[in-house]
C-alpha cells in the first residue's frame, strides 16, 4: 500500500471514529461527553497497547495468535510473584521479562522449525493458556479464580491520571510514537517490510532476519505482559482468563488499520486508530443497550467487509480491465447468438 493510498485510509479511519461518536452521541448524549470518552477508554485501551506490535509482526508477514494466553499468563504470574512475597515493582518486572520470553520463544519456534506462524502460536496459545492455569492451580486459585490482596500504590496505577489523559491512555500514546518512530524510522522496520514482501530475497540479501523477527514477537510479548499488568491494576485480581478475548479485536485493528494479512504493509498509525474505531463502536453499542454478543459479531462483520472493501480498491485496475472486456465482448456474443 502506498503512502498517500495509506495516508487516505487513516483519514478515512479518523472520520469514522468522529462519524461514530456522533451518531452514538444523537441515541445517547452522554456518549458526547469527554469525560465519558477519555475513560471509557479503560475498558478497550489494552486491546490497542497489544494490537501496535502484533502490527510489526503481521508487517513482517508473520502471525501471533497466542497474544491472549500471553496476557492471561503474565497476569496470572504477576499474582503469584506477588503472592510469593517480592516487592510489587520487583513482580512487575519480572512479568515483562515473562512476556518477552514468551514472544522470544514463538520467533524461536518459527524461525528454527520452518513451520506457520499461525501453527507455532496456535500451539504455544494452548502451551501459554494451560501454563497460566496450572499457576493458578497451584497457587491456590480454582479455574478462573482471581489473586487479590493488592496494595493500594499499584491498583490505582491503571486508574491514574497522566497530563490529564487516563494512565493506560497515555501508555496507549507512548506506545504509539515509540512503535511508529521504530517501524517507519528506524532499520528494523525497513527489514520488517523487506522480509514481509519476500523473505527469502531479504535473508540472501543480508537482512538480519533472525533477530529481527524476534525483536517483533518479543515486542508482542512485552506489550502483552504490560496489558496484562494494567489489567491486573484496574481490576484489583490476576487472573488467568484477563486476555481470552483479546485476540480477534486485534487483529481486527490491525487488518482494519491497512495491515496486509500477508505482509509488507502496515501502519502504526492506522491500528491504532482502528483500535479507537472498533474500541468506540462496541462502548457505543453498549451505551445504547446493545448486547455485547451482537457488539462482537457487528466486530466480525466489520473486518469482513473491510478486507472485502480493501481487496475490491487494491484491484480495481483489474476488475475495470474485466468489466470493460465484458462490456465491449456483449455485443458481438449478442449478434452471434442472433
Amino acid at each position: 500500500m502506498k503512502m498517500g493510498r495509506l495516508a487516505s485510509w487513516e483519514g478515512a479511519l479518523a472520520a469514522l471514529i468522529v462519524m461514530e461518536i456522533l451518531v452514538f452521541g444523537a441515541i445517547n448524549p452522554s456518549m458526547l461527553s469527554m469525560n465519558v470518552l477519555l475513560y471509557s477508554t479503560s475498558d478497550f485501551i489494552y486491546i490497542g497497547i497489544v494490537a501496535l506490535p502484533l502490527t510489526l509482526v503481521i508487517v513482517s508477514g508473520g502471525m501471533d495468535i497466542s497474544l491472549g494466553s500471553t496476557i492471561g499468563l503474565s497476569a496470572i504470574a504477576m499474582g503469584v510473584l506477588f503472592k510469593l512475597g517480592l516487592p510489587i515493582e520487583l513482580c512487575m518486572v519480572l512479568t515483562l521479562a515473562i512476556g518477552a520470553l514468551c514472544g522470544l520463544i514463538n520467533a524461536l519456534l518459527i524461525l528454527y522449525t520452518g513451520v506457520n506462524p499461525l501453527v507455532i502460536t496456535l500451539g504455544t496459545m494452548y502451551l501459554y493458556g494451560g501454563s497460566a492455569l496450572l499457576l493458578s492451580g497451584m497457587s491456590g486459585a480454582t479455574g478462573y479464580e482471581g489473586i487479590g490482596g493488592f496494595p493500594s500504590s499499584f491498583t490505582d496505577i491503571a486508574n491514574g491520571m497522566v497530563l490529564g489523559l487516563p494512565f493506560p491512555l497515555f501508555l496507549f500514546i507512548v506506545a504509539i510514537v515509540l512503535l511508529a518512530m521504530v517501524l517507519h524510522k528506524s532499520k528494523i522496520g525497513r527489514n520488517l517490510f523487506l522480509i514481509g514482501q519476500n523473505a527469502r530475497v531479504a535473508k540472501y540479501s543480508g537482512i538480519p532476519v533472525a533477530s529481527t523477527l524476534c525483536f517483533a514477537y518479543s515486542m508482542v510479548g512485552v506489550c502483552a505482559a504490560i496489558s496484562g499488568i494494567l489489567l491486573v491494576s484496574y481490576f484489583g485480581s490476576a487472573r488467568s482468563d484477563l486476555g481470552i478475548s483479546f485476540l480477534m479485536p486485534a487483529i481486527t485493528a490491525v487488518v482494519l488499520g491497512g495491515a496486509n494479512i500477508y505482509g509488507g504493509a502496515g501502519s502504526i498509525l492506522g491500528t491504532a486508530l482502528a483500535a479507537l474505531l472498533v474500541g468506540y463502536m462496541q462502548q457505543g453499542l453498549q451505551m445504547v443497550g446493545v448486547p455485547n454478543q451482537i457488539s462482537s459479531a457487528l466486530s466480525g462483520g466489520l473486518l469482513i467487509v473491510v478486507v472485502v472493501v480493501r481487496s475490491i480498491v487494491s484491484h480495481r485496475d483489474v476488475l475495470k480491465d474485466k468489466w470493460n472486456r465484458m462490456v465491449s465482448s456483449y455485443p458481438a456474443n449478442k449478434a452471434a447468438n442472433q
